[in-house]
């Protein structure tokens, strides 16, 4: 699945706003609110957006446009997930289908297995999906030493290339947490850019290595998330 060319009317080039995923189920308590949306809040959410006039895009589409390829339409929205959660393909995978949009999977590489497996992040990358890399182990590389580091950076990708065969141009860091060093790292392995959990709306003018995002949560409601991507 490819983005369709946009018109002349919809020759978009500026800032898309990146959503921010985890695990599409019900939180258990409060402090998992952050990182579980229940599924039917997550259609309702992007039924929403569609209904609101947004198209899916992946990130590779967005840079694109913003350093002279083909142009977005005039709406666009990147919907991203982190980690690599079973519901990320039996929950979300149906659900962007169904509107004809992609997924951005960042994906930590040790967590691929029963729950997703690589035939279900081939499934995912054969409908347009992109592939991005969270690390080996998802630590926090801020803590780690300067060798685990790199190899927590530049294994990963190595490895998702090896297993799916695609271009993996894009880092999500772990926790959303980053430093010079870091940023220096993910550079150095020649990432396009990476994203974080700073909440605001990616443009072009910004920095390619800290990409802000939009966290959704369990209370966030349709409107509240339409009202947060028009700023």
């Amino acid at each position: 699945m490819c983005l369709a060319l946009a018109t002349p009317a919809e020759a978009y080039r500026g800032a898309v706003p990146i959503l921010a995923y985890h695990d599409l189920r019900a939180p258990r308590d409060h402090a998992a609110a952050s990182i579980f949306v229940p599924a039917p809040r997550f259609g309702a959410q992007l039924r929403a957006l569609a209904g609101a006039g947004y198209h899916g895009v992946t990130l590779s589409q967005a840079w694109a446009a913003w350093h002279g390829g083909p142009a977005l339409p005039s709406k666009p929205v990147v919907v991203s997930f982190d980690d690599g959660y079973a519901r990320q393909y039996t929950v979300a995978g149906p659900v962007l289908e169904r509107l004809g949009w992609p997924g951005v999977l960042n994906l930590e590489a040790d967590r691929i297995g029963p729950g997703l497996s690589e035939a279900r992040v081939s499934a995912l990358l054969a409908r347009g999906w992109e592939l991005a890399s969270h690390t080996l182990t998802h630590p926090d590389l801020r803590t780690v030493s300067s060798a685990r580091r790199t190899r927590e950076i530049t294994g990963s990708r190595a490895a998702l290339r090896r297993l799916f065969g695609v271009p993996v141009n894009f880092f999500c860091y772990p926790y959303g947490r980053n430093d010079a060093a870091t940023r220096a790292a993910v550079d150095a392995a020649g990432y396009t850019g990476a994203t974080t959990i700073v909440s605001g709306i990616a443009r072009p003018s910004g920095d390619r290595l800290r990409l802000p995002r939009i966290v959704v949560r369990a209370g966030t409601t349709p409107a509240r998330l339409l009202r947060r991507l028009r700023g």
